[in-house]
């Protein structure tokens, strides 16, 4: 038996799936298909609904690849269309756990850790599976699987692009030089501009481990053309936007018939913002967002750092590589794009790709563990199920113990929220009402009802910050056709003017809402908002006030609201204080009219939602004589 690590000289045969790699899929969608939406959710996920049903444009930078990967799925006969959707998101989240074990196995290939070839064989695809399973329960993969998002199909085909590189690199080595593999990752680099702009942080990286392998590559000008060729090739997919436009989309964000209006969208030019003042705090809070301990422990940090210092000598190009890529997303995540402090958790995202190649290190890591393990209990040459036990113990304790750690967090199976505050609202709004929203989160969910599932087709939902785009207005024909806002520069009042000018345009004609982040986002002078369940209807200063419609709350669903769910982001957080605040409110105004019980049935319903509104509850009670009563 040769007790030492050693590389194999004959070349790494291509790899192909066997059971192993099919597990490495097949657990991971199985667990995510667990612990799926059932519906829409929060942030960005009504609007990609939306526009992948309509086969539109999404928010800058459209996704189209995105887009058009989901599509087929609508057509699955299984849920309705949110889930359908979000299936597609396990699934490509699934395919990037098997691009972690693809690489590892291919990486691991050429190492010889006993004599034992079945051993061997063994060991390097047990290795492979336990960083591809640790990597499929992740907090931030595990988030991004049970709801529709481009960056787990990004980070799949960032696996594909690197596997393509080694395979060329390798041919290389052995004086069979095959360009066509650089030609193919280079079309898979422009193709994947279609998820998301970032996969141009992996270039340096790329570009190093070319460099390293043949120099003389980039000085080879049939070599340069052929793969620039290629690679606009692969961005042609991002001709989609203009040419949907064209067809006007039912979500047709940026509408981009135009070349200058191509660029606006694509470039991101209608998010403009004034970075913050650079301070340590906040610079150490942009670079935390790339968490290594957190996504792995730190257990997986000390299986990182060993393989990285073996593979300095054995694979310098691979840790060359990695820590560029490292590099790179964090100088332009952190450094260039300077975060301000409450959007950074936004960034952490973007690092999916190098989480996933965080996850094939760490895979290698196990394997050279095990070596040293074998070396150092000098086992037999025959190895028995003991043998074969302890090493899928040691292996899979990790994923195993992150499963546990995170699957409460992230099971979304029953998670209704988003759908059921989109419904109340909609249920809230009377016939031909115009309701404006302020905020992703308050304005998608409702995009997707009623486009999607064409719920309330009567009303218009204008969303606030958007009334400063020309094409926004132009997009609702019904509501802004005449308005003046088409008529001032809107876009350098700002969108708080805009929504006094539409407000104006509208109010004489049909009943005019707020959701409640309008409510609080906006000052009103001329105009009074009246609390209707968790929206406001808007009347003029004028106009009597009547008392507020608290029979809307009996109509209202509130699945994760009152009974809690396990699963709680930012913005599903935000929701659910809405309700709670929106409770309060009413409350308050109840007593203050003399209307004491139903008042006291609002403030215990706050209550009941979030006891984090204690105080103010019992402030409420104080401030109109009611202390005995708060104690029921």
């Amino acid at each position: 038996m040769n007790e030492h690590l050693s590389a194999c000289s004959s070349s790494t045969p291509a790899i192909t799936l066997d059971g192993y790699g099919l597990a490495a899929f097949l657990v991971p969608f199985a667990i995510y298909m667990a612990t799926l939406a059932p519906s829409v959710t929060f942030f960005d996920s009504g609007e990609f609904l939306t526009a992948t049903a309509s086969l539109g444009s999404a928010h800058s930078p459209g996704y189209p690849l995105f887009l058009l990967y989901a599509k087929p799925f609508t057509w699955i006969p299984i849920g309705n269309l949110a889930f359908r959707v979000n299936m597609a998101t396990a699934f490509s989240s699934s395919l990037a756990c098997l691009g972690v074990y693809l690489l590892t196995v291919h990486l691991l290939n050429a190492e010889k850790l006993v004599d034992n070839e079945r051993f061997n064989r063994f060991a390097i695809r047990a290795a492979a599976l336990a960083g591809a399973l640790a990597f499929s329960v992740t907090p931030r993969l595990w988030l991004q699987s049970n709801h529709d998002k481009p960056y787990p199909l990004l980070a799949f085909m960032t696996a594909v692009i690197l596997y393509l590189l080694l395979r060329w690199r390798e041919r290389y080595q052995q004086g069979d030089e095959q360009p066509a593999y650089v030609y193919v990752a280079t079309f898979l680099a422009g193709l994947a501009t279609g998820l998301h702009q970032t996969i141009v942080l992996m270039v340096p990286a790329w570009f190093l481990l070319i460099v390293l392998t043949d120099w003389r590559m980039i000085t080879r000008i049939k070599e340069l053309i052929l793969a620039t060729a290629f690679s606009l090739a692969g961005f042609a997919i991002n001709l989609y936007l203009p040419l949907r436009a064209t067809r006007n989309p039912l979500l047709n964000w940026g509408d981009a018939k135009t070349y200058e209006q191509f660029m606006w969208h694509f470039l991101r030019k209608g998010y403009p913002s004034e970075p913050p003042a650079r301070n340590l705090a906040l610079l150490w809070a942009q670079v935390k967002a790339f968490n290594v301990s957190h996504e792995f422990t730190w257990l997986g940090v000390i299986l990182l750092l060993g393989a990285l210092v073996l593979l300095i000598r054995r694979k310098p190009h691979l840790v060359i590589a990695y820590l560029t890529a490292v590099f790179s997303f964090l100088a332009v995540i952190a450094g260039y794009f300077n975060t301000e402090l409450e959007l950074i958790f936004l960034t952490e995202e973007f690092f999916t790709p190098l989480y996933l190649l965080t996850a094939v290190l760490i895979g290698m890591g196990l394997f050279y563990l095990l070596g040293y393990a074998v070396r150092s209990a000098q086992l037999p040459e025959q190895y028995g199920v003991k043998v074969y036990g302890l090493v899928l113990v040691m292996f899979f304790s990790l994923p195993t113990v992150l499963c546990a750690k995170n699957y409460y967090e992230n099971d979304q199976h029953n998670n209704y929220i988003a759908y059921d505050y989109a419904t109340n609202t909609l249920r809230s709004l009377p016939q031909n009402a115009v309701m404006f929203t302020w905020g992703d989160s308050g304005a998608f969910p409702l995009w997707y009802l009623q486009g999607v599932e064409k719920m309330r087709e009567d009303l218009d939902l204008p969303h606030t910050p958007h009334l400063v785009f020309e094409w926004y207005l132009d997009s609702m024909p019904r509501l802004f056709r005449e308005s003046n806002l088409k008529r001032f520069d809107v876009m350098s009042s700002g969108p708080e003017t805009s929504l006094r000018i539409a407000i104006t345009d509208v109010i004489d004609q049909r009943p005019v809402f707020i959701d409640f982040s309008t409510r609080y986002s906006v000052s009103f002078s001329d105009y009074v908002p009246v609390q209707k369940g968790i929206i406001y209807r808007i009347r003029k200063i004028n106009e009597p006030a009547g008392l507020p419609d608290i029979s809307i709350w009996d109509v209202y669903n509130n699945r994760g609201i009152l009974e809690k769910i396990s699963f709680l982001d930012l913005d599903t957080g935000k929701a659910i204080m809405i309700y709670a605040n929106s409770y309060l409110e009413a409350g308050d105004f109840l007593l203050s009219i003399g209307r004491i019980e139903p008042g006291m049935q609002m403030l215990n319903r706050a209550l009941l939602i979030s006891p984090d509104m204690k105080l103010p509850v019992q402030q409420t009670i104080s401030r109109y004589g009611q202390g005995r009563q708060g104690g029921q």
